[in-house]
Order: structure tokens, then sequence, then C-alpha cells
């Protein structure tokens, strides 16, 4: 079993930034991928990056793509989604999702945490 728990979210204006925090414990093994995804009214959830745990290595959705970066911080299970130059159409229910190498989907899931962008 792996919890996670987001924190981080909240109000800002258009053009702000937010850090999103997400802690891992549990069963978590040698490897793995720390993925946000977010979800806002009305719309289906979408995948907004992704990190490998041991390399680093990460994704982007294209859109946040130079705004937005995800990092990892191994000796406090933490990973993190910084946003910047936030937009309205940013905002959604964030989450953060671990993935098992041997998954073909993400296999935990966070609670989410609400992030508003005000114009």
């Amino acid at each position: 079993q792996v919890h996670l728990v987001e924190s981080g979210g909240g109000l800002v204006q258009a053009g702000g930034s937010l850090r999103l925090s997400c802690v891992v414990s549990g069963r978590t093994f040698n490897n793995y991928a720390m993925g946000w995804f977010r979800q806002a009214p009305g719309k289906e959830r979408e995948f907004v990056a992704r990190i490998w745990w041991n390399s680093g290595s990460t994704f982007y959705l294209d859109s946040v793509k130079g705004r937005f970066i995800i990092s990892r911080d191994n000796a406090k299970n933490t990973v993190y989604l910084q946003m910047n130059s936030l937009k309205p159409e940013n905002t959604a229910v964030y989450y953060c999702a671990f993935q098992y190498p041997s998954s073909s989907s993400y296999d935990y899931w966070g609670q989410g945490t609400q992030v508003t962008v005000s114009s």
C-alpha cells in the first residue's frame, strides 16, 4: 500500500505561482513514477507532469512546459509541482499519483488539492 498526501493548493492571481507538494509513504520499493494530474469542473482528468524517482527523468503536458516544474526530494519522500505564470484555465483540483514500473497505469492517487487562479 502506498499513501499520498498533497498540499499547497490555494487561490492565486493570474501570473502568480504556487508550489504543490505530495508526500509519499508506504511500499514504494526502489523505483517508481510520480505524476501530477488535474481535473477542472466539467472536464476529464488530464495528465500534467511525471517524474521517475531514481533517474529524475521528467515529462510534461505541452501547455505547461516552461511554466511548471516537477521535482522530487528523496530525503523527504516528496514530489513537488512548481507552477509559475498561472492562468485562469489552470484552475482545477490537482492530484498526485504513484506508478510502479511494472504497471501500465497509475496505482495510487492522492486526495487532491484545489488550485484556483483568478483573472
